[in-house]
């Protein structure tokens, strides 16, 4: 008897607590159309920039506080925008073969946040796994939210990813034909 009172009296008690603090957890899917992914990859003579798009997309909020969030690209639209006729075509197909993201074996990447710190009133400092050419990294970055949008900027190692064509990582004696191993994402999100 004494065991069924006592665990009447914890059920009670947890269930009671439950109720009283209810998580407010909510997905919000990102509106691809509307959002926008650009990249910009720099050499020793210039730079290049372009685009790619986001094929899915999600925050994750308790009340208006961010949670979580998880992103899938489409490689396979990798787009040079600096560039036109010829020398863009040949940019865009380079870019997608196997010297650099082999689109036709990892037709896209993703982007998985596992940690999400508060670091303003709308800024967060995020840490997440961001796979590419089937290879996982850690990437830390901060994340501005106002409203139904969301922005980041993120710069991503690509010797991390095994993407090897002009990297000084990896060949020696490139001069002024290296291609710098880092590259920026700017993410601009509606959702």
């Amino acid at each position: 008897m004494k065991k069924n009172i006592l665990s009447l009296a914890f059920t009670l008690v947890f269930g009671i607590s439950a109720f009283a603090n209810p998580i407010d957890e909510e997905r919000k899917e990102v509106n691809a159309e509307k959002s926008t992914v650009t990249w910009k990859a720099y050499k020793v003579t210039g730079s290049h920039t372009g685009t790619v798009t986001l094929q899915s997309g999600a925050l994750d909020f308790d009340g208006d506080k961010l949670t979580g969030g998880e992103f899938t690209v489409d490689m396979t639209s990798i787009n040079t925008t600096d560039l036109e006729g010829d020398y863009k075509n040949k940019l865009d197909g380079h870019l997608k073969s196997a010297d650099f993201f082999g689109v036709d074996t990892h037709t896209t990447s993703k982007l998985v946040f596992t940690k999400v710190e508060a670091s303003g009133k709308n800024s967060y400092k995020v840490t997440g796994d961001l796979t590419i050419k089937g290879i996982t990294k850690p990437i830390t970055f901060d994340v501005s939210i106002y409203g139904s949008k969301a922005t980041a900027t993120l710069k991503v190692d690509r010797a991390e990813y095994d993407v090897r064509y002009g990297s000084g990582s990896f060949f020696d004696n490139l001069g002024d034909k290296t291609i710098y191993d880092e590259f920026d994402l700017v993410v601009d999100l509606e959702f």
